[in-house]
């Protein structure tokens, strides 16, 4: 009897701790829409409001966080080193906590459900941490629209071809 309450707790800590993170980033896995001249990318917005979603930055998985308000891609310093990410020339930045000093770097290779876009112009924020901000370097090469809780990333063919 012990043994099968103990084999339910930890049941129950898997199954409502999948719920939370469910609810965190409803985007962990997120489905791609191909049609024959783009491919889309629809995503849910957390109990909080924002989109997350899990993609990849030359190969490896990582969580962004959509931002249309950030200029770049920006990569907390942890995660570049991950990455491998070049740390390129040092410049400063505006955040919502102030100015910050960043780092340019390159993204070979961006992913989001199946659209794949190369040679991004990102930061490195040693002052960050979470998730990746997703921001006008690459969303700027890509269609964007919300209808209710729902944003559709959409990449047509044409900038399939030139990205």
């Amino acid at each position: 009897m012990t043994v099968g309450v103990i084999l339910g707790m930890v049941f129950l800590t898997f199954f409502f701790g999948g719920v939370e993170e469910n609810r965190r980033n409803p985007n962990s896995d997120p489905t791609s829409l191909i049609h024959p001249e783009s491919i889309e990318v629809p995503l849910k917005r957390n109990r909080q409001g924002h989109y997350l979603l899990v993609g990849q930055i030359n190969g490896e998985d990582v969580e962004f966080l959509l931002d249309t308000g950030a200029t770049d891609v920006v990569v907390p310093a942890s995660t570049a080193r991950r990455l491998g990410l070049p740390y390129g020339m040092r410049g400063r930045a505006m955040t919502a906590n102030g100015p910050v000093t960043i780092y340019q770097t390159r993204i070979d290779e961006l992913r989001l459900g199946k659209i794949r876009l190369t040679n991004i112009d990102a930061s490195i924020n040693p002052n960050m941490e979470g998730a990746i901000l997703l921001g006008m370097t690459a969303l700027g090469q890509i269609e964007f629209s919300q209808q209710a809780d729902t944003l559709t990333l959409k990449q047509t063919a044409l900038k399939q071809k030139s990205g």
